[in-house]
């Protein structure tokens, strides 16, 4: 089967589709915008067609260049990602079969910035033969944008090696720390400044319990960059948190398990409900950690509160600070959580099941 693939070559969650179904059999074609080049590797198999424009212009300059492509492949399916940037290039070239695959701030955010946008979002999802979601809640997101109920939309769980992100691959070192770690960019969506004002929370509330050897072991590891490091860093400083609180900057995804296994808790701290799956932190409960997260639509459908980790209310240092508490104070039943966390991933995160469960939505999508 023939796949033309419409996304960033440049996005992680790209990379990992096209190599995993290149790998299972299927001729994937990516085609992709200039500038949304490819950081990581990308299997030999899986062929390449950057479009000669760049920016959001490009997702209308570039339909001539792509009806090309199209025409010299003849694909048995067209799957786009993303509603609105390579979902509006797909409709304005007119192409077809397409399977649209909804990502989180193209039905979250975007289309409510303008009646424009939205107009644009919605003629692009009813363009689409089908419609795909990593999650329940970003399908009933659509749904309600589309204000029809029964839309029917797949769900497609963008899930987790298990032999990859498996604590088993790596010897934890016996450590006098406890490591409070957070992968995720520097951005306000993700809440980082909330996290740091929840350790200084955290760290006076062990102290006023003259719990001061506890307090003494805490450590706070943020790994990612973006808009907001400035502003984290002038906020860590006048916190007073210069030795608790570290920013490690980004790091490839190769290197996430890796980075996982020294965590002792995983603490996501998200404010938008566009955070509408929780790959990180589905990462984190295959790598057997407690979570601490934030009460944002994807962490309650893929986290169980009190079983996997805690969920606390977003833009709250305290009900994160609780949270972190909780779990540091009672190791044991944060031992638990991880255990739990990494079954759940078992039985509902696999990723070679969700890649299995895609190509049966290609079928159905070239059967018509």
């Amino acid at each position: 089967m023939k796949i033309m693939f419409l996304a960033a070559a440049s996005s992680v969650h790209t990379i990992r589709w096209v190599n995993s179904l290149a790998q299972r059999g299927l001729e994937i074609h990516l085609v992709y915008l200039k500038g949304h080049d490819p950081k990581e590797k990308i299997d030999d198999c899986v062929k390449l067609y950057p479009l000669p424009f760049s920016g959001n212009k490009g997702y209308y300059l570039n339909a001539f260049s792509l009806k090309k492509i199209y025409k010299k492949i003849v694909p048995d399916v067209i799957n786009a990602h993303y509603a609105s940037g390579y979902g509006t290039l797909a409709r304005v070239s007119k192409l077809k079969p397409l399977l649209l695959n909804v990502w989180g701030s193209d039905v979250y955010e975007f289309p409510y910035q303008s009646k424009t946008k939205m107009q644009l979002v919605c003629r692009n999802l009813e363009y689409a033969d089908k419609l795909a979601s990593t999650s329940n809640c970003m399908a009933n997101q659509v749904r309600r944008i589309l204000d029809n109920p029964q839309k029917e939309i797949f769900i497609t769980p963008f899930g987790i090696d298990l032999e990859i992100f498996s604590p088993k691959r790596f010897n934890k070192k016996r450590k006098n720390k406890i490591i409070v770690g957070n992968i995720k960019t520097l951005s306000q969506k993700y809440g980082i400044d909330d996290l740091i004002k929840a350790t200084r929370l955290l760290l006076d509330k062990l102290k006023k319990e003259k719990r001061n050897e506890l307090a003494d072991k805490i450590e706070v590891h943020i790994y990612g960059e973006g808009e907001q490091r400035s502003e984290i860093e002038k906020l860590i400083r006048k916190s007073d948190l210069k030795n608790r609180v570290f920013l490690k900057g980004k790091i490839p995804h190769v290197l996430v398990p890796e980075t996982l296994s020294c965590f002792d808790i995983f603490c996501c701290t998200s404010i938008f409900d566009s955070e509408s799956f929780g790959v990180s932190v589905v990462e984190a409960m295959a790598m057997e950690l407690p979570v601490v997260a934030t009460d944002v639509d994807g962490f309650k459908e893929v986290m169980v509160h009190s079983q996997t980790g805690l969920i606390v209310k977003r833009e709250s240092p305290a009900d994160i600070c609780n949270g972190l508490y909780h779990v540091i104070t009672l190791p044991d039943m944060g031992k638990g959580y991880g255990l739990a966390g990494r079954k759940r991933v078992e039985e509902r995160y696999n990723w070679e099941n969700n890649v299995i469960h895609m190509i049966e939505i290609y079928n159905r999508v070239n059967d018509g």
